[in-house]
């Protein structure tokens, strides 16, 4: 072998080193055995796994065909859903907006009200629209004031952030413009921040909305109003046809609810 081809074979080009292909395949060894010992810790009982096809086509052939004897309970549960989502986001909207506002590190009073507004943002965003819905039926009782507050509550969080984010992305230039000329605090959020932050506060109060329709279908589960009532309890009696009545008037919900978003942000964005 000659000197050319021996240095040829030693600078071989390598994608990673000895040193990171073993982190590497460490790294895959332990994923595996942490899949692994997950699957040992849930106690997953095999033999319903594999009955599962046949129960669902079971199921769905119960559920067909769908049953409309229901359809005006249905058709007002989902307009009662619409009215939840929509009332919910406009309330979190506007709640929404003095917690982006302090919690933005550019615009915020001080550290104490930075941290106070990232609290109430986390605090909103870690429990889920359902646990919202369940302490909220145990305030209020079950009704669509609980499914309201939940889902303002969930919503808060998000809004809170997105918006909170676009503050701190604004240009600074007419800020200090409006700074130089000794403008007041509230000239600088009106002409400076508001203009810039418009686009992005419309396309994420859509966004919400468009969430919060989705997640109004299954509060109900938990007694806190809309269509997710009528669907527990069509489980629960086993009136399979009327649960898929339910399931494909959801669907049209969220068609709907996805048709008339797409519109908004053409027209407003």
């Amino acid at each position: 072998m000659s000197t050319e081809t021996l240095h040829s074979a030693q600078d071989r080009w390598s994608r990673f080193t000895l040193r990171q292909r073993l982190l590497r395949y460490g790294g895959l060894a332990l994923t595996l055995l942490v899949v692994g010992w997950a699957l040992r810790s849930i106690d997953v009982i095999w033999a319903w796994v594999w009955d599962a096809p046949s129960q669902m086509a079971d199921l769905f052939g119960r559920m067909m065909p769908p049953d409309p004897s229901n359809l005006p309970s249905i058709l007002e549960a989902i307009w009662q859903t619409v009215n939840i989502a929509t009332l919910a986001t406009m309330i979190a909207v506007v709640v929404s907006l003095p917690v982006a506002y302090i919690a933005a590190q550019n615009t915020t009073p001080n550290r104490a009200a930075l941290w106070v507004g990232r609290f109430i943002l986390v605090s909103s965003r870690s429990v889920n629209t359902i646990i919202w819905a369940l302490l909220f039926v145990a305030i209020f009782g079950p009704g669509i004031v609980a499914g309201i507050a939940a889902i303002m509550f969930r919503s808060i969080g998000f809004l809170g952030k997105l918006l909170g984010e676009a503050i701190e992305e604004i240009d600074r230039k007419p800020v200090e413009a409006l700074e130089a000329v000794g403008a007041s605090q509230f000239k600088i959020v009106l002409y400076a921040i508001v203009p810039q932050v418009m686009p992005a506060f419309f396309a994420v109060a859509i966004l919400r909305w468009d969430i919060n329709l989705r997640e109004s279908t299954v509060l109900g589960l938990v007694g806190a109003g809309g269509i997710g009532m009528i669907l527990q309890g069509a489980i629960d009696t086993f009136n399979w046809p009327e649960v898929s009545m339910v399931l494909l008037t959801i669907l049209a919900l969220v068609v709907f609810g996805e048709v008339v978003s797409t519109y908004l942000r053409k027209k407003i964005l």
